[in-house]
């Protein structure tokens, strides 16, 4: 109970019974004080309290029970009226009970009277909402869908979050980022990324369509590129990634790797692929609609050049003390230091995960490559995706056109593979 809420009328008769003596016996100056005291307490008016104190403070029995202003004929009304509303509040049901019992009547649906008539016009928001909820209590309400049963093997797939202080490579926060533009309808393009939490490290694929058959064919292509072993996969609890056909994927196939997932409805679990998604994604293609193979195509040869220059070139912050700054013994704010800013490539030759051959591929590339250019590449390649038209309404692309094994198809002009991660054949 708030402080703020009314005395009820028991509280506060109980409250005048022990003034009343007191009142009884005080002289006229202290009678007033009183009075002024109980008129702010209890809210009444000052000659009513005068009234209430001179008598018996006990609530007399109703002497006889007051009769129902509106009848059955109002209820009967109310339920056609309110079914014909499709069943609206009562907020929005009472202004407007006349004009629909009329109209009813005319499509003899109810027998509209001036009784009835006067009895709708006058009855209030609040008599409505009690007899409605009254007349409703006992119909039978249509079955609630059951709420989406989620596979069983997602039960054994462990839902974490993977530490920010985690030192070794390989541990992947993966995401779909969704290019449908302002409607969902149809095959349309997503980009698929993944973000190591260690190094920083960023993989992207444009796959048209969510099929297991395009995904299984970005990850190929994402495992043949990179130059360290995936430990562990992390995603969301999409359909994309959790289904039978990916567990089976990253179970069978591809060996030494832990499956796990975020909790439902706490981005925060893929806090790195979040970023990214928006620094890297969101802020080169933006939210328009892209769902042709040209598009597809034209968008990994873009992340193609990503590759080289946010793994290769782009310096990452990296968290390593989280300081917890208390006033008063309570938490006001968290104090985070991070360490200097080197790239995913720096960050990764300074661990045992990368074999020397393939160190001194990747230094041979960066070596070799202008970084003005490649971002200059870089936006060119924008303004040519954005070029090609999209899928016309009505005519089916075809998806193994985005299938292609050629490097310079899947990844710009690389032409480096790695495969560190066993593969089963």
């Amino acid at each position: 109970m708030s402080i703020d809420d009314e005395m009820t009328i028991d509280e506060r008769r109980k409250y005048l019974r022990k003034r009343q003596k007191q009142y009884a016996k005080a002289d006229r100056v202290k009678k007033g004080k009183l009075l002024d005291e109980m008129e702010q307490v209890t809210g009444l008016h000052r000659k009513y309290l005068i009234q209430l104190l001179q008598g018996d403070l006990k609530r007399k029995p109703r002497r006889r029970q007051r009769s129902r202003t509106y009848g059955p004929q109002v209820d009967d009304a109310l339920r056609v009226i309110y079914e014909s509303f499709d069943y609206i509040c009562a907020e929005r049901l009472t202004p407007n009970l006349v004009w629909m019992t009329k109209h009813l009547a005319r499509h003899s649906e109810l027998t509209a009277c001036d009784e009835l008539l006067e009895k709708l016009g006058e009855v209030s928001i609040s008599t409505v909402g009690r007899i409605l909820r009254r007349i409703t209590q006992d119909e039978p309400r249509l079955p609630r869908r059951k709420a989406p049963q989620r596979p069983k093997f997602t039960q054994n797939i462990l839902m974490k979050r993977i530490p920010w202080d985690i030192a070794t490579p390989g541990h992947f926060e993966v995401d779909l980022v969704h290019h449908c533009g302002p409607a969902v309808s149809g095959e349309y393009m997503c980009t698929l990324q993944m973000v190591d939490v260690a190094t920083g490290w960023s993989e992207r694929m444009a796959v048209l369509g969510r099929s297991f058959l395009v995904m299984r064919h970005a990850f190929g292509v994402i495992l043949r590129r990179l130059p360290f072993p995936i430990l562990e996969i992390h995603p969301d609890n999409g359909s994309e990634f959790m289904n039978n056909h990916m567990f089976r994927l990253w179970g069978d196939t591809v060996e030494g790797v832990t499956l796990s997932r975020s909790r439902p409805y706490q981005k925060n679990d893929n806090r790195n692929v979040e970023q990214k998604n928006s620094t890297l994604v969101r802020a080169y293609l933006g939210y328009d609609r892209l769902d042709s193979v040209a598009q597809t195509l034209a968008t990994n040869q873009l992340f193609g050049l990503m590759w080289v220059y946010y793994n290769l070139f782009q310096p990452v912050m990296h968290l390593v003390e989280k300081q917890v700054i208390r006033e008063n013994g309570q938490p006001v704010r968290i104090k985070r230091r991070h360490d200097q800013a080197r790239t995913p490539f720096d960050r990764l030759c300074d661990t045992n995960m990368i074999l020397p051959e393939h160190r001194e591929q990747l230094e041979a590339l960066r070596d070799r490559t202008n970084p003005r250019v490649l971002r200059q590449q870089i936006y060119d390649a924008i303004d040519h995706l954005f070029a090609l038209p999209g899928a016309f309404p009505g005519v089916t692309e075809d998806v193994y056109l985005t299938l292609v094994e050629n490097s310079k198809e899947n990844g710009g002009s690389l032409d480096l593979a790695f495969n560190r991660t066993p593969v089963r054949q």
